[in-house]
């Protein structure tokens, strides 16, 4: 009797063990690349120092002791918002139920690639970040947040100069448009061309800062350009465009038809003489 009870003690510890790791796990997916990751290794720091200062440093260990004391108040106060994008991400998707999309990833590549096309063709501006493994949520929280599948018409109909979100630029997160009129840091590279515009010097400064894959098309000239690594590739058209960002995403090229560019000349669309 006594070993059924204390074997079954063990279930309920390897259990408890089993779903504290996977909290913690989750928790720290959830604030990777981000400022909060920062934030807690300085946390971090602060206890390795509050155990080495009982060594002899009393005024040290004192102070980091008052401090350290009220840690579930200083922990909720810096993760507010982080707190409730996780709250919120749970909310929407529960961690234990997510279900994979239908479309494949290329398909969004070919999304991004088409909305591109057609608004260079209109000569509209776009910028488009893509998230890879840095994530990008203080960004996301600085615009609009949509959630939204992602499809052409949604990016088109978001940089029509109509539209109250066509400044900025809007972030994708996987299969999704997570937000629209992000505003993303400016590249301050002095060896910058300086034909370079506004659009062009933030696409450079975000994939500079994290490891994004960002999309423009110029307002100017109509041209679709793409910026990784803080390296800019301009002048591209649908097919470049789709290849570029298939590679930049690991993503396996298909065996059918790569995609014709949209982008007509006004000498294509006469007839031959």
């Amino acid at each position: 009797m006594f070993d059924t009870i204390l074997n079954f003690r063990y279930v309920w510890d390897t259990l408890d063990i089993v779903l504290v790791a996977f909290i913690i796990y989750y928790a720290l997916t959830m604030i990777e690349g981000t400022r909060a990751l920062q934030i807690l290794f300085g946390l971090v720091l602060l206890f390795v120092l509050f155990y080495l200062s009982q060594g002899g440093l009393f005024t040290l260990n004192w102070i980091l002791g008052q401090f350290l004391g009220s840690i579930i108040l200083i922990v909720v106060i810096l993760f507010q918002h982080d707190i409730r994008r996780g709250l919120a991400a749970i909310g929407r998707r529960p961690f234990l139920l997510r279900i994979s999309p239908g479309k494949t990833q290329e398909s969004y590549v070919e999304e991004i690639v088409k909305a591109s096309s057609y608004l260079a063709n209109r000569q509209i501006g776009a910028l488009i970040a893509i998230e890879r493994n840095n994530s990008l949520a203080d960004f996301i929280e600085i615009g609009m947040r949509i959630d939204a599948l992602l499809s052409r018409e949604l990016i088109i109909s978001i940089f029509n100069p109509s539209s109250p979100l066509h400044d900025g630029g809007i972030i994708i997160v996987r299969d999704r448009i997570a937000s629209a009129g992000s505003f993303f840091p400016l590249a301050t590279d002095p060896d910058l061309e300086r034909d370079l515009g506004t659009r062009h010097r933030a696409a450079i400064g975000l994939s500079s800062e994290s490891d994004a894959v960002v999309v423009m098309v110029s307002e100017e000239t109509g041209t679709i350009s793409m910026a990784m690594g803080g390296e800019i590739s301009r002048s591209l058209d649908a097919t470049s465009l789709n290849n570029a960002l298939l590679d930049a995403l690991g993503m396996k090229k298909s065996k059918k038809a790569e995609p014709s560019p949209t982008i007509k000349t006004e000498e294509s669309k006469q007839p031959n003489t």
